[in-house]
């Protein structure tokens, strides 16, 4: 039985030691390869550096660029026996303070791109150049001593999320949940050693697992596409296009910033097979833009949590859907079990809104030097008094459709009370999605003024929607204040950033 998330590297290695994995830009603008062999000599090389460094069983920072170094460098990390952090210039500054600040790390891994930048954090542990560390002469002994001491409950990463708060949560995976994600959502994807990856998720979110760890498993190829060329969608499609993508698992803004902007008038995706979506609802119109554009895809919507290591449920799009119909969250991956709990901590009944959680073996071991957090929401299962059992209570409010499968409702925190009437705020997003003026919409709720403020961004303006509107919601579902945006902010994970919306309106 697997243990060990490298056991995929060194069978990779055995099988097609000189076939691209990574390939991606430099800061200098140069396409980057790395192959499997490659990828395990860096590894070795860093994992020996750190263990001749006395670092063992510690979190290790990196901050380096989006390129197949970083990648690995992580696996470096953890051959030395440690866990890795990815940073990056893009996060906020004040942001990466404060991860540092709770990891007290004694080493940090920079490249050429961010060394300079990293000695303004005032750092207290070692930073190092990665480019001088992957030649370090490898310990294979000593590697392997680390190797037969480690389990399965050995953390390997901690990825950082926001907090509501304002202090970002660590959620710390293992070897364990990581092995047990990437089988299933392999398994559920259908990929092999044919699929080629276009990777857009930044590699600080937990969302580039979807690439990095079933490239070596299958020996795929991943190409990490260049953040800038999501600001040129013609540009994008025909990256996909040149290096043959076959293979892609984006956030729902990534697609329908490609749709909405008219790019498939003048070029369409030619080698996708496989279309996977998560983070937001999919609004149909633009989503049957990329069903017309890529007939020969399948299309799959994820849904799931960073506390999930990844995503924790899948459906394979079988059917058409129209305006007002909401795609399907699906079914849990196996191994995975979901519970809909009501407010009184039972069992959803069929059709009946609940808090969406999750018990099974991909759960994260918790938030980083953060216990209380922790406490709150890895939580005994109220459904199992006889023995320890923890499940992630994910503030996601669900329902299971008559056909079995889960829908998604909205947070926890997105539900309102206005006017009497209690209110989704994701109802009024889905009916301001199907116009075909709208390309994006968040919606937030001002508690103290009892206002419903809509953002969104498309070519017609504020009094034309509003009209439009009130042929479509009831009254007290009708935004009081609604405002157009030139581009809609989004969080590191792609999502809509409805704390960033919320501090907009209050200036």
């Amino acid at each position: 039985m697997q243990t060990h998330v490298l056991d995929y590297l060194a069978e990779a290695v055995a099988k097609a030691p000189e076939r691209t994995a990574y390939c991606g830009e430099t800061h200098s603008g140069e396409m980057y390869r790395l192959s499997f062999l490659e990828v395990y000599e860096q590894s070795l090389a860093v994992g020996t550096f750190l263990h001749q460094k006395g670092i063992y069983r510690e979190p290790v920072v990196i901050f380096m660029e989006k390129c197949p170094k970083t990648i690995a460098a992580f696996y470096g990390v953890i051959a030395g026996g440690n866990y890795y952090i990815p940073v990056d210039v893009e996060m906020p500054e004040n942001r990466i303070r404060l991860i540092l600040q709770n990891v007290k790390s004694g080493m940090m891994i920079c490249d050429a791109a961010t060394i300079e930048h990293a000695r303004d954090f005032e750092f207290e542990g070692q930073i190092v150049d990665y480019d001088e560390i992957c030649y370090t002469e490898a310990d294979k002994e000593a590697l392997d001593r680390i190797y037969e001491r480690a389990i399965d409950t050995d953390p390997i990463y901690i990825v950082f999320t926001s907090g509501s708060t304002g202090i970002p949560k660590g959620v710390t995976a293992c070897h364990r949940s990581v092995i047990d994600y990437v089988e299933h959502l392999s398994e559920a994807l259908e990929f092999d050693e044919n699929t080629v990856f276009g990777s857009q998720a930044p590699l600080y979110v937990d969302a580039c697992l979807k690439e990095l760890y079933p490239t070596l498993k299958f020996c795929a190829t991943t190409y990490l596409i260049p953040k800038e060329l999501f600001m040129f969608p013609v540009k994008l499609v025909e990256f996909l296009n040149e290096y043959k993508i076959n293979t892609i698992c984006w956030v729902v803004s990534a697609l329908t910033m490609i749709s909405a902007f008219g790019t498939f008038k003048t070029v369409t995706p030619k080698y996708l097979r496989l279309v996977a979506f998560v983070s937001e609802v999919f609004p149909i119109k633009e989503f049957n833009k990329w069903r017309e554009a890529a007939p020969d895809a399948v299309f799959v919507n994820l849904y799931g949590p960073t506390e999930g290591t990844g995503v924790c449920c899948y459906y394979r799009v079988d059917r058409e859907f129209g305006p007002g119909d909401v795609i399907p969250a699906g079914r849990p991956f196996k191994n995975t079990d979901i519970l809909l709990l009501n407010d009184k901590n039972e069992e959803a009944e069929p059709g009946e809104g609940g808090e969406i959680c999750i018990r099974g073996t991909s759960l994260a071991l918790g938030y980083y030097n953060a216990p209380e957090r922790t406490a709150e929401v890895f939580v005994q299962n109220p459904l199992n008094p006889f023995y320890p059992e923890l499940i992630y209570r994910t503030g996601d409010m669900g329902r299971w459709n008559e056909r079995g499968e889960l829908e998604f409702i909205s947070r926890r925190d997105y539900q309102i009370k206005h006017m009497g009437h209690r209110i989704e705020l994701g109802e009024i997003e889905t009916n301001v999605n199907l116009f075909d003026e709208i390309r994006m919409t968040g919606c937030i709720y001002d508690r103290t003024k009892n206002k419903i403020v809509l953002y969104y961004v498309g070519e017609t303006d504020e009094r034309s929607l509003a009209a439009a509107l009130k042929e479509k919601l009831p009254r007290y579902m009708m935004p009081n204040r609604i405002i157009r945006l030139v581009q809609m902010p989004l969080t590191l994970n792609g999502k809509i950033d409805r704390v960033a919306l919320k501090e907009m309106y209050e200036k």
